[in-house]
Order: structure tokens, then C-alpha cells, then sequence
């Protein structure tokens, strides 16, 4: 970091992006972060998200998972405000629509449109919000403002800046290729106004010397007139919350030689919140991979299933890609599984939709390997909750007897409950008041409710809370009850906040913080 660095301006700017992934989320993680740094009250704001990562607000409400790491970056507790519209979606051509945290209804893509009118207004509600509570705004786009076909009513992108009367700041990620191609074609596909609120160029994930790039930036800035405001080079190994996308290949960081744990988890079309597994990517023991279409299922230690956004249609999924058949024989032998909220909801007998939530009413059978039966329900649960991992007394003997139970702290997500004689065996003891929202409703602190199952041979876990393996007792735990004898113990949050340190001192170092900043004002 340089000594002296100019200061954050009042006021706001958007960040957009020539493609998805092109790196927006990250950006604005940073740029919360310098301004934290520089003792601005800042805030990050994405006004209408597409995401299946989602994450519990302080206000019991529901937002991108991006949105909640970059309230974590600029210091605040993540709000309904930071991201007022929220698509969850559960098929191909149709979405849950979130606002303002609550679930109101899910949609296909031409009705939305029809709703956008309604969604504008709670965007400009929330922004405005956010404008009088803090000093600095960082907006996030979402895709690219060159879908032309998603101009009318545009409240994502150069429909938001129009109406807001902010600037704008495209970025690009040279990694793909192309990079100058994008730019300069996204800029032909914007109105001329649009092109005007564009004040600069920042180039994202370049790998080598920077300088073999000069020739091709003074060019950039000779054809558009608007400067390239820095390159930001690729910073391997950064330990955040993905907004939505699942890694691109398999990732493990199994030490050679000791033991290890081979741990993989099905990519269900609709998979949900699978930063659950972050924590498990990133230790030193564990050779994780996805199991996407058309692969079979490989020979693992443990076997997790994720949270889903239709559990029935990804149940269907996993039984004609094989995965029934390769589960059981993998308990048969002695293999551990764990389901997750969708996953935990499989594992049972039945999962039963009467009302349509997921699609057509109706029922399916589960795997049946727990004893309970989950209904769908209109109601979605939405709770940041506390509490301890229940192992069964032979597995926490197998984990080491004296150690205390280890403390878990997530999230619950999900549309049904569950009933049945298996969760008389739970898997984790919870604070039965989660939040102070609970707490000014009325609800007693110090009381445990209980949450999920376990089998009676201890060899599939389940449970509705998301964010099991962030705590580095519980991570080390359910390791150990998977079978590495000797877990090593990881803080996944401290790898998170040191990954945004590091990101800010990338930024601070390769942006012209001076032209951005004044960009702002």
C-alpha cells in the first residue's frame, strides 16, 4: 500500500461489466474495502441479482450471497437494501422472485418483464435509502448493458444509471481474450447518453508484465476517448463467496504425502448456496471435486448433497445420472454421507409439494435412508441461527471423546418442513433466538431447538443449516467423523478477510484510485 492515497468522494458509482463473471462482484468487495479503510461509511448495492448463492440479512430478509460478502468488506451488516430484487431461479425459463427480502412469487422470463415496472420501485426505494445512510455507494451491474433484448425496463444495468444519474466504470476480464473487443463493442451497443456516463476502462485478471499491454490501451483510449483507469492482475488463491457460478474444474489442495479425504458433491442443475463448500475447497486435506452431467460417480470418503432450488426435479437428476445406486453401495462399504437442506430433504422417505411451490404439485420418493417426510411449503424460513454440532456417541468418540461439542454458525434458507421419528436423533442443538429480530418479537435467549438427523448407524448426516463447515472446530469435526483421523483445524473466515485485504492492496496498487475516485464526483 502507498502512504498516501487520495480520498473517497461522496456519492456514487456503478460498476458494470462487458460480460458476466467479467468481475464485477470482486471490484466492488475491493473498492468497500479501501473505503472502509479510509473510514468512509460506504455501502455496496446490486440492484436486481440472478443467484442461487443467497445469504440471511440482519432484517430477516433474503440477498445475494455477493452482496452479503461485500457488506463484510465495506463493515456494515448486510441489508434488504443492498439487494432489493433477488431471482432465484428453478427451472429453465422461470424464477423465484425475491423483494426486498421476502419471496413474492415466481415468474417466466416474459411475465418478470411485465413485473419490472413494480421492481423499478423498489430498487429506487432502496437506493435512495442507501444514499442517506452513507456517504459512498458502490453499484453493482449485473451481465452485461449490451443485451439489447433487455433494454426496456432495464433496472440492472444503464436503466439504473439513467435513473440515478450516475456514473459508470466498465470492466473487462482479459483472461477470456478479447478483451478490447468487448469493450469496444459494448460501448457501440450503448445510446449515446450511455456512452457519455462511461467514464473509464478497468481491465481485469491479466497475467504477465503489464507494459506488453500499453500499445493496446493507448489505442483502447485513442478510438473511445475515455481512459483505461488500471489493470488489475490475476490474484490466484482468493479465498471469497462466489456470487453464483460453481468453479470450473475439480479443485483440491491435498498436501502430498499424510492422509487425505476425498470429498465430492453431485452438481445438481439447480445446486443452491454452494458456498457451503468453500471452507472444504480451501483445506490442505481435502481433495474436493463437483460431479457434473454425464460423469459417473467416483469412489469418495464422503458424499455430500447440496441445497436445491427444485429438489424434486434435481432428486430426479441424481437418480437417472446414477447416483442412487452409487450411494447406497457407497454406505454399503462403509461410506459417509451428509445432506443439506435439498439434500437433506432427499434423503427421507418422501418430499411432498401439494401447493406447487417447485413446479406441478405433487410428490416423489425419497432415497429413504432417513425416517421423515419433508412438505413443501409457501412460507420460506429465513434464519442466521447458532448452536453445536450432536454428533452420535460413537462418532464423537471416533472424533476424540473429551473435546467439546463444536460450534456451528449459518444460515437456514428453505421452502418445506420436515417431520418424522429420525429427528429424534439430531444432527446439530440450535439457539431457539437467532437473531435480534427474534428477540424483540419476543423470544426467550438460552433454549435450544434442535435441527436435522442422523442415521442410527452414523454414517449419513443431515440437516436445514447452511454454512456447516465455515466454523473451524465444526469443519475439523465432521472430518474427522468422515475419517481423517487428524483434521487439521482451518478458520475459513479468516482466510476470507485476509483474501479482502489482499484484494484491496491489488486495487490500491494497480488503479489510478485518483481519475476513478473523481469519476465520483
Amino acid at each position: 500500500m502507498s502512504a498516501i492515497q487520495p480520498a473517497v468522494p461522496r456519492g456514487t458509482l456503478m460498476i458494470q461489466g462487458t460480460t458476466s463473471d467479467a468481475g464485477k462482484s470482486t471490484l466492488v468487495a475491493g473498492l468497500c474495502r479501501l473505503a472502509y479503510r479510509a473510514g468512509v461509511r460506504v455501502a455496496p448495492f446490486k440492484p436486481q441479482n440472478m443467484a442461487l448463492n443467497s445469504a440471511v440479512t440482519a432484517d430477516g430478509g433474503e440477498i445475494g450471497r455477493a452482496q452479503a460478502l461485500q457488506a463484510l468488506a465495506a463493515g456494515i451488516e448486510p441489508h434488504t437494501d443492498l439487494n432489493p430484487v433477488l431471482l432465484k431461479p428453478n427451472s429453465d425459463l422461470g424464477s423465484q422472485v425475491i423483494v426486498h427480502g421476502k419471496a413474492r412469487m415466481n415468474l417466466n422470463a416474459r411475465a418478470y418483464q411485465d413485473y419490472k415496472p413494480l421492481a423499478r420501485e423498489a430498487v429506487l426505494e432502496s437506493y435512495a435509502r442507501l444514499r442517506e445512510r452513507y456517504e459512498t455507494v458502490f453499484v453493482e451491474g449485473a451481465g452485461s448493458p449490451a443485451e439489447i433484448n433487455l433494454r426496456a425496463n432495464d433496472i440492472a444495468n444503464m436503466g439504473f444509471a439513467e435513473a440515478v444519474d450516475c456514473p459508470v466504470v466498465l470492466v473487462a476480464d482479459i483472461d477470456r481474450g478479447g478483451v478490447f473487443a468487448h469493450l469496444i463493442g459494448t460501448l457501440a451497443c450503448l445510446s449515446e447518453s450511455e456512452r457519455a456516463r462511461v467514464k473509464g476502462f478497468i481491465i481485469n485478471r491479466f497475467r504477465g508484465d503489464p507494459t506488453l499491454l500499453t500499445p493496446g490501451l493507448d489505442w483502447l483510449e485513442a478510438q473511445t476517448g475515455k481512459p483505461v483507469l488500471g489493470v488489475v492482475p490475476y490474484l490466484h488463491g482468493l479465498t471469497l463467496d462466489a456470487e453464483d457460478m460453481l468453479p470450473g474444474a475439480a479443485h483440491t489442495r491435498a498436501q502430498a504425502g499424510g492422509q487425505t479425504l476425498r470429498v465430492v458433491v453431485p452438481a445438481l442443475p439447480h445446486i443452491s448456496n454452494h458456498t457451503d463448500f468453500d471452507a472444504l475447497r480451501a483445506h490442505p486435506q481435502v481433495e474436493f471435486s463437483y460431479v457434473r452431467t454425464g460423469s459417473a460417480p467416483p469412489s469418495a470418503d464422503l458424499v455430500i448433497l447440496p441445497g436445491s432450488k427444485n429438489v424434486r426435479d434435481d432428486l430426479a437428476w441424481l437418480r437417472a445420472q446414477g447416483w442412487e445406486t452409487a450411494l447406497a453401495r457407497h454406505l454399503r462399504y462403509g461410506g459417509r454421507v451428509i445432506g443439506i437442506c435439498g439434500g437433506m430433504q432427499m434423503l427421507g422417505r418422501a418430499i411432498a409439494d401439494p401447493h406447487g411451490v417447485e413446479g406441478e404439485a405433487g410428490a416423489v420418493a425419497g432415497f429413504g435412508w432417513l425416517d421423515y417426510e419433508t412438505e413443501l411449503t409457501r412460507e420460506k424460513t429465513l434464519k442466521n441461527v447458532t448452536g453445536h454440532l450432536v454428533l452420535r456417541d460413537d462418532a464423537q468418540a471416533a472424533c476424540g471423546a473429551a473435546q467439546m461439542p463444536a460450534p456451528v454458525r449459518g444460515y437456514e434458507i428453505h421452502m418445506g418442513v420436515t417431520r418424522g421419528p429420525a429427528l429424534a436423533e439430531p444432527a446439530l442443538r440450535i439457539a431457539a433466538v437467532d437473531s435480534a429480530l427474534e428477540r424483540t418479537a419476543g423470544g426467550e435467549a438460552g433454549s435450544l431447538r434442535t435441527d436435522g438427523a442422523q442415521s442410527a448407524d452414523g454414517q449419513i448426516l443431515a440437516t436445514y443449516v447452511h454454512g456447516l463447515f465455515d466454523t473451524p472446530e465444526a469443519c475439523a469435526a465432521l472430518l474427522r467423523w468422515a475419517g481423517l483421523e487428524a483434521a487439521q483445524r482451518i478458520d475459513y473466515p479468516a482466510l476470507r478477510e485476509a483474501s479482502l485485504e489482499r484484494l484491496a492492496d491489488a486495487l490500491e496498487a494497480s488503479l489510478d484510485l485518483t481519475r476513478l475516485y473523481g469519476a465520483i464526483g
